[in-house]
């Protein structure tokens, strides 16, 4: 394990919170995900499902979380199936959980081996008063479900075995306990922000006309693994020059050149949680008048979004005031006029132009966490505020991204410490040539 142990008190009350809103006579059952097939005998690297994950703190493979709350023995009411350990798996795959490390992770006491998971499932559905049982599929709103999972496989053998049981979604249920934060999972995703700090600032200290995007690619993966992070919380987009308005560019192969901006799209995971970070910055160390001009456009808004983004606000409507409030910046920068305003339409407005994606989504297990977006903001909720402004005329786009938590008064910035004001970034980048 690379990161500090978490403890297993935030997975007890994780459970404790889930338990309490069950239904009676009902049981939940969590799969780990599965080890997914690249080529030939390859595989690729592990992600453990993070519902399993929320409710265990377990991250291996083959795993089962059960939780039947009314079940007559108090002893199964909770339960962790884990893959059994032999001396031959030992030595091609190296140490897999025992039952004691498992409970002192989890603070789950009931440890079996998955080789027994249906003989104690068949006993809760015929004699443990079992009538309701709640299973999990992948439902956030962008999800494009094309393998089919480790969850699917397990509805069908249910359903299939137990036709008579009353069956439920579990997803909605554990997206309205994972959208607020405890103060342990903030601890650990401010980790992951400040491990993001210190990577930004080594690529502040390198970056120069003639480097590669994937040497800043390899100088974050280095800081990141050295201070405890597995690596990126998601691909990184490094893109400079024309490859700054490609919202989802990770090819990280040009050259940057003198004059042109990088931006970064990069975070750090830590214990499984994410941060979410993107940063503009100029090859040669000082933007341009133009580059500023609109930089402190982007800043400006990002600023007055982190304040607007309160309790009780649905996001929607959030988006829709962060649109007017780009429009008046495009009107400054001369992007747009007073025309294009009177001649736009609802479909196509004429900020769409040059801004064209939402302002912010939840973060947390997730780097696109879930939750009902329809839903008021909550107060403990952690969500990135990520205005952009992309001019292809121009040949450079400008996106600026910090992680917020929501507060019952005020927001906490968890990247606060990162520099992101246009004169500090320069200062930074230009000390090192002073030595």
């Amino acid at each position: 394990m690379r990161h500090e142990p978490i403890g297993k008190e935030l997975f007890i009350a994780n459970r404790k919170r889930l338990s309490t809103v069950l239904k009676p006579g009902s049981v939940a059952v969590f799969n780990s995900n599965d080890i997914m097939p690249s080529n030939a005998d390859g595989v690729l690297g592990y992600i453990q499902n993070s519902d399993l994950y929320y409710l265990s703190g377990i991250h291996q493979e083959e795993s089962i979380v059960v939780l039947c709350p009314g079940f007559p023995d108090k002893k199964y009411r909770e339960v962790l199936f884990l893959r059994e350990p032999n001396e031959l798996m030992e030595k091609w795959e190296g140490h897999k959980l025992t039952k004691k490390e498992a409970t002192a992770i989890s603070g789950i006491e009931t440890v079996l081996w998955v080789s027994g998971f249906d003989k104690l499932f068949h006993h809760m559905m015929t004699m443990g008063g079992v009538d309701k049982v709640y299973l999990n599929t992948n439902e956030h709103y962008r999800s494009e479900v094309v393998v089919q999972s480790r969850d699917a496989r397990f509805i069908e053998w249910c359903q299939r075995t137990y036709p008579l049981h009353e069956y439920k979604r579990i997803a909605p249920v554990m997206a309205e306990l994972r959208k607020v934060k405890q103060p342990r999972e903030i601890e650990l995703m401010q980790k992951a922000c400040d491990i993001t700090e210190c990577g930004f600032r080594r690529v502040l200290n390198y970056l120069r006309p003639g480097v590669m995007e994937y040497e800043l690619e390899a100088e974050f993966v280095h800081e990141f693994k050295r201070l405890g992070s597995k690596g990126f919380a998601y691909p990184p987009i490094i893109a400079s020059g024309i490859s700054n308005y490609i919202l989802h560019y990770v090819e990280n192969s040009k050259q940057c050149r003198a004059g042109e901006l990088v931006l970064l799209d990069v975070a750090a995971e830590y214990a499984n949680y994410n941060a979410d970070m993107t940063r503009t910055i100029p090859v040669s160390g000082r933007f341009s008048k133009r580059q500023k001009e609109v930089y402190n456009a982007v800043l400006r808004i990002q600023q007055k979004a982190i304040k607007m983004l309160n309790p009780g606000v649905v996001y929607f409507d959030f988006q829709k005031e962060i649109e007017k409030l780009m429009e008046a910046e495009l009107l400054k920068l001369k992007l747009i006029d007073k025309t294009d305003i009177k001649n736009q339409s609802k479909e196509n407005p004429a900020y769409r132009k040059y801004f064209y994606h939402g302002t912010s989504h939840m973060l947390g297990l997730d780097v696109h966490d879930v939750g009902n977006m329809h839903n008021k903001i909550a107060v403990g909720s952690v969500w990135t505020v990520e205005p952009g402004i992309y001019i292809k005329e121009e040949k450079f786009g400008i996106r600026l991204e910090n992680n917020i938590v929501i507060g019952k008064s005020k927001n906490f910035d968890l990247m606060s410490n990162i520099p992101i004001e246009a004169e500090e970034i320069e200062e930074i980048m230009n000390r090192k040539k002073k030595k």
